[in-house]
């Protein structure tokens, strides 16, 4: 449920660009993602390493996304790609 609640905020034309949203979406994102939900580990990677500030935060988004691409989601794998660009 908070994993479709988050997608829903985060894909939301206008809710979507709000930083208090994504922080919000985040919290919800986070404990699908540490169970192994691919999908969650995915987008919270992706939140974490264009809107997070600082090195720790980007680092933790990168592992994510690793772990979402060993799973076999494209979109993770893309984000990789760009990051490492």
């Amino acid at each position: 449920m908070s994993m479709r609640v988050a997608e829903w905020l985060l894909d939301s034309p206008r809710l979507g660009e709000s930083p208090s949203v994504k922080h919000l979406a985040g919290r919800l994102l986070k404990q699908p993602a540490r169970e192994g939900v691919v999908a969650a580990q995915s987008r919270l990677g992706r939140l974490m390493c264009r809107e997070c500030g600082n090195a720790r935060d980007r680092r933790i988004g990168q592992d994510l996304l690793r772990q979402a691409a060993r799973a076999g989601d494209h979109r993770a794998r893309q984000a990789l790609l760009e990051i490492e660009d």
